[in-house]
């Protein structure tokens, strides 16, 4: 365990409630002159908890980390990290929190391990710097500054300079960007161990399939707004009841249409399959279709029932466009 088996003594976060609310945000507003970055967000999260914050480009998603970090004032809106006001208590907070920013936030010049002690000396119960190193696998550059190391060596050193203190939250945005596949699984086995021992972690990410592994609470955001909150399975559920994959040549898209219950449609897909949704995918629908194809000499090809993803309903709330 991160915590409770370092060499040193525990804080006891594990003890704690694991029922206690650890963040808490309502009505959130934030504005850049005429840019609303973030607009009404609300947001819970408990103890114990792994919550990824998803979202395209410009959602709003760091500068509500920003805030709950004490780095941003909002505009209007109540935030409360840990029951404190992360800007009017934030010298109280700043000892119980771990924050793992995006650029990194070390000094270029200074040498991994002078950081991480660094850092180690702001609080008032650290882990032992050398051996949280060894545990992240960058003991061998120690003695190597900031500015000469890799991006996933600059990435593990922000994430210890994160938990060095014995964090009762932590916030990594985006930690496992420019990560190797070996690397990123390390810090999900991190996370994972980080959340048994009763630390919160929220976490933003782009990698859907590390929200859907590690999350227990997703929540979606959109232009500043809310726009899907869950666990990764319930968002799946909610985001459609399946559909019928067709490959076939020959298809006859309304006259499959019309020999199907009214609320079934048959439409191709992108990529040039044929796709029959509308409702749920029964026996009887995909008995219906095969009936059709057979009365009608379509030779089918294949014939599957697809459900949806994580992305499926990730791309569904937010739009497909690239955004800046």
């Amino acid at each position: 365990m991160i915590v409770r088996n370092a060499p040193t003594s525990s804080n006891g976060m594990a003890e704690r409630a694991a029922g206690e609310t650890t963040l808490s945000i309502r009505g959130l507003v934030k504005r850049y002159d005429d840019t609303v970055a973030v607009d009404g967000l609300d947001l819970d999260m408990r103890r114990g908890e792994v919550l990824a914050l998803l979202g395209p480009n410009g959602a709003g998603k760091t500068t509500t980390v920003e805030i709950c970090e004490g780095f941003g004032r909002a505009d209007a809106g109540d935030v409360r990290v840990l029951g404190l006001d992360p800007v009017s208590d934030n010298d109280a907070l700043r000892s119980r929190i771990g924050v793992m920013l995006q650029g990194g936030g070390a000094y270029p010049g200074a040498k991994a391990a002078e950081m991480l002690r660094l850092c180690a000396s702001y609080c008032a119960d650290p882990l032992d710097p050398a051996w949280l190193m060894d545990v992240l696998g960058i003991a061998d550059i120690a003695t190597t500054p900031f500015r000469r190391l890799s991006g996933g060596q600059q990435q593990r050193l922000s994430l210890a300079c994160a938990l060095v203190g014995r964090p009762e939250l932590v916030f990594l945005d985006e930690p496992t960007a420019g990560l190797d596949a070996h690397a990123r699984i390390m810090v999900w086995e991190l996370i994972s161990r980080l959340k048994s021992d009763g630390v919160s972690v929220l976490l933003t990410t782009h990698h859907l399939e590390e929200a859907e592994e590690l999350a227990d609470h997703i929540v979606i955001i959109d232009r500043g707004r809310a726009v899907a909150s869950g666990t990764p399975a319930d968002l799946v559920r909610s985001g459609a009841e399946g559909q019928l994959r067709l490959t076939a040549e020959g298809v006859d898209h309304d006259a499959l249409s019309a020999a199907l219950p009214a609320e079934y449609r048959c439409t191709r897909s992108q990529a040039g399959d044929h796709l029959v949704r509308g409702g749920d995918i029964t026996p009887q629908i995909v008995a219906a279709v095969a009936a059709w194809c057979a009365a009608n000499d379509v030779l089918v090809t294949s014939l599957t029932v697809d459900t949806n993803s994580l992305q499926d309903v990730f791309l569904e709330l937010t739009g497909r466009e690239v955004r800046a």
